[in-house]
């Protein structure tokens, strides 16, 4: 049997589901504040894995998906630990704001501090409370605010076993994603721990296809680290790894009417969409500079020279990619046979 996992001043026993709140600081008006974290422990041996939403307060999708997978499993259908941290950053939660009080991205102050800024002691205690007692990871997110992604892998494809688990998740395309420094991704490989950024959707809203592949995709990651006692039906796909992204930005500032959707298949040249001023009378097309599926676009018309309107990500196999987008959406929006294990 296990031995007890502890976290905070909790013990956790083998065989249980436990309910934590980790002391974070105390508002100014005095009232307690706490990160909160469900533990699955099955008496079975097996993987640690974390799941962490709402390192970004308003970017809440992954507070959803945790919900619903703590619907499904139970510490007699897994083998080893799993820990949900469904809101890290609970000050921006609260505010229904990216970022905390203090205007410092959570995302970027790891590994932290214990007497550090605000951001830092937050990092840190994360860090270890539940990293530390983990062996594998995959941390949820949305796009920034006004944005929308198409439901994607971040994984550094170096790391063979994050790679695995990439594969295994199930989302159509996989990037190739940089480690930035102070990232929570960039401080949990350090300490040779796989684990997976996930992206889908937009800041401050649900989005249904999102959330229900970011259920379908942890329990299929489950499944591959032999977590799940009795498989569970997931949706299957053939994950894309994309060769590059790139962002295509406004040639010029005015009221931007949008041409393409999420998932779309963009040729050299093609019109993404027109820019122009409140009368209609100086119209400019966006061009896009290459081939590539549109993963990430803006969702505000209201637009600025040099803003990010599509986030491009270019393939080999470009036409298989685009059926495979569209049959994932579709399937996961449509098919009763995946709806009782994600909502």
């Amino acid at each position: 049997m296990e031995k007890p996992l502890i976290i905070g001043e909790t013990k956790v026993l083998p065989g249980s589901s436990v309910s934590i709140a980790l002391p974070v600081a105390k508002l100014y008006t005095h009232s307690e504040l706490s990160m909160p974290v469900k533990v699955i422990y099955s008496k079975e041996p097996g993987p640690r894995l974390f799941v962490s939403a709402a390192i970004h307060g308003d970017e809440i999708n992954g507070v959803e998906i945790i919900r619903r997978l703590l619907k499904i499993l139970k510490p007699q259908k897994i083998r080893g630990a799993l820990i949900t941290v469904p809101v890290v950053n609970t000050h921006g939660f609260l505010s229904k704001r990216r970022y905390l009080p203090d205007r410092r991205d959570l995302n970027r102050s790891f590994p932290g501090s214990e007497k550090g800024s605000m951001a830092a002691r937050i990092a840190y205690l994360f860090m270890q409370e539940v990293v530390s007692k983990c062996t594998h990871g995959i941390d949820l997110h949305t796009a920034a605010i006004h944005r929308i992604n198409l439901p994607h892998i971040r994984v550094c494809l170096k790391d063979k076993k994050a790679r695995a688990m990439a594969m295994a998740f199930n989302a159509p395309v996989i990037l190739n994603s940089d480690l930035r420094d102070g990232s929570l991704r960039q401080e949990v490989l350090e300490k040779k721990i796989p684990m997976l950024l996930y992206e889908g959707g937009e800041a401050l809203r649900f989005n249904e296809i999102a959330i229900r592949a970011g259920v379908n995709g942890i329990l299929s990651v489950m499944q591959h680290l032999g977590m799940i006692v009795k498989n569970i039906k997931v949706k299957k796909s053939t994950p894309y790894v994309a060769q590059s992204s790139q962002w295509v930005r406004a040639p010029e500032s005015g009221i931007f009417r949008s041409r393409k959707k999420l998932g779309s298949r963009v040729k050299k040249g093609d019109s993404l969409g027109v820019i122009s001023d409140p009368f209609g009378k100086n119209e400019i097309k966006v061009i896009s500079p290459l081939e590539g599926i549109v993963v990430g676009k803006t969702q505000i018309p209201l637009v600025d020279e040099g803003e990010a309107l599509y986030n491009m990500a270019t393939f080999k196999k470009i036409k298989s990619v685009e059926e495979e987008v569209i049959g994932f959406q579709n399937e996961l929006s449509l098919n009763p046979i995946y709806l009782n294990n994600l909502d």
